[in-house]
């Protein structure tokens, strides 16, 4: 493992995303618990999308249009309805006075669904992970698998410091209706505009 390898993972966990919208979004309405299954679902959701790039299976997206629209698609219909949830008050930005209203499985179920339609994850990793392994390693699948695990944890651990930061502020935000309307329009907004960045994504 190198430090370019933890640099360059830092900076794509980091970068706003599906994954960081939805764990600020359970940390906001339902406070640390939530924000961390939320995290853990996010993180679960990396593995296919792993597992793929490892098994060769990304190459399919990659050749095949049909298959990558298709689950392109499904992506976007999905980020339309999170942020129609988001706005109606009844999506990832509504607020609970139970913090177990929402089960954890439910969290976690849609935290992976949202990593799970994006395609582009799964050819990211097809390109990302074979950087980091030398060329004329015989036996790649352990480096490999290693770097998986060790990106899987950099995404938890950044993923549950947004939903810690998220729960933080959250009797300050949940306490003003009008700053908590200004968060819902702006989190569904934001859902829009992930879902028309990977409309417009090509293999």
């Amino acid at each position: 493992m190198s430090v370019d390898f933890l640099l360059t993972t830092l900076i794509v966990v980091i970068s706003p995303g599906t994954g960081v919208l939805y764990t600020l979004s359970a940390g906001l309405s339902r406070g640390w618990r939530a924000s961390s299954v939320a995290a853990f679902g996010c993180t679960l959701g990396i593995v296919p999308h792993m597992a793929a790039a490892i098994l060769g299976l990304a190459a399919l997206l990659h050749a095949s249009a049909l298959a990558f629209q298709t689950l392109k698609y499904l992506g976007v219909a999905y980020l339309l309805y999170m942020a129609w949830n988001t706005l109606r008050e009844h999506g990832a930005l509504k607020v609970e006075n139970d913090v177990r209203a929402k089960s954890s499985l439910q969290v976690i179920g849609e935290a992976i669904l949202l990593n799970l339609l994006n395609p582009k994850l799964s050819i990211f990793f097809f390109a990302f992970l074979p950087q980091f392994v030398q060329a004329d390693e015989a036996h790649p699948l352990p480096s490999m698998l290693m770097l998986s695990g060790i990106f899987m944890l950099v995404t938890f651990v950044v993923f549950v410091g947004y939903g810690l930061f998220a729960s933080a502020v959250r009797r300050h935000v949940i306490s003003r209706p009008r700053v908590l309307a200004w968060m819902r329009r702006t989190f569904a907004a934001a859902f829009v505009a992930l879902g028309v960045k990977l409309a417009l994504a090509e293999r």
